[in-house]
C-alpha cells in the first residue's frame, strides 16, 4: 500500500500509445462534418486529442474514425466555418 509520494517508483511508467487504445464506445454525442461547410482547413484534425480525425490524402475532406472518438466535440467547437455538429449516440 502506497502511503505518500515517496512510496512511488523513482523510474517513469511506460504507457500505451492513444492509438492502441479502441475509446470509442465511451461517447456519448459523435461529430457529423458537412461536406457542404467544411473548407478543408484541418483545425478539427489538429484540435482532435484522440487522433480520431484523419485526412487520407491531401485536399480530402476530414473523416473522423468512430473506434476512437470519444466525443468531447473540441473538433466541432474550434471548427471556424461550424461544419461539425455534435449529434447524440443512439
Amino acid at each position: 500500500m502506497l502511503r505518500s509520494y515517496e512510496d512511488l517508483p523513482s523510474t517513469p511508467v511506460s504507457l500505451q500509445s492513444t492509438e492502441d487504445i479502441m475509446t470509442g464506445n465511451w461517447r456519448t454525442m459523435r461529430p457529423v462534418i458537412d461536406e457542404e461547410k467544411c473548407i478543408r482547413c484541418y483545425i478539427c484534425w489538429k484540435f482532435c486529442p484522440d487522433m480520431s480525425i484523419e485526412v487520407e490524402e491531401a485536399d480530402d475532406f476530414p473523416t473522423v474514425n468512430l473506434d476512437y472518438c470519444k466525443g468531447c466535440g473540441i473538433c466541432a467547437n474550434e471548427c471556424p466555418k461550424d461544419a461539425i455538429e455534435m449529434v447524440r449516440e443512439e
